[in-house]
């Protein structure tokens, strides 16, 4: 059984994660809008990640026997001045969310709960490569600000991506 400090931290994090996804969904709005369909396609896959990992508390909580509690999600931010501007909102975004999962993290030390704990291990790790990704996309889109070709052939990239079933 969870504890009900710990099952009220895990429904906010479920809930900041579908918030995630409904913001880079936002984003992917703004980019078709732009004519960028490619990196509309990133940012889908993106939201659709962020929905995985709001699976992932749901499933965990449901698994020690607490309760979902679903909130309500503010509407996101529907415009941006450019393209780094986007992605600076997302590096930004990425570092708020390694900072609300350190503090599960912190919490499930401090009440020892210790499955819990290994849980959130693969979220941290996951953090680490949602900010570097976030680093090396806002140093690309900073390149192509000046390129309209370099930022053609990333939106042909970005028009690659696919989702991809993450493991447990």
């Amino acid at each position: 059984m969870l504890d009900k400090k710990m099952e009220k931290a895990l429904n906010d994090q479920l809930n900041a994660e579908m918030a995630s996804g409904y913001l880079y969904l936002s984003m992917a709005t703004y980019f078709e809008d732009k004519d960028l369909p490619g990196f509309g396609n990133a940012l889908r896959v993106h939201a659709q990640e962020e929905l995985d990992h709001a699976m992932k508390f749901y499933d965990y909580i449901l698994r020690k026997g607490g309760s979902v509690v679903l909130q309500a999600i503010d509407t996101p931010k529907r415009e941006w001045k450019n393209t780094v501007e986007v992605y600076e909102e997302i590096l930004e975004h990425e570092e708020l969310v390694t900072s609300l999962i350190h503090d599960l993290v912190d919490l499930s030390i401090k009440i020892k709960d210790h499955a819990t704990n290994q849980f959130l291990l693969w979220f941290v790790e996951e953090q680490v490569e949602e900010e570097e990704l976030a680093h090396e996309d806002l140093r690309k889109v900073k390149m192509a600000l000046e390129s309209p070709q370099l930022l053609y052939l990333l939106d042909k990239e970005y028009g690659q991506l696919t989702n991809q079933t993450e493991e447990e």
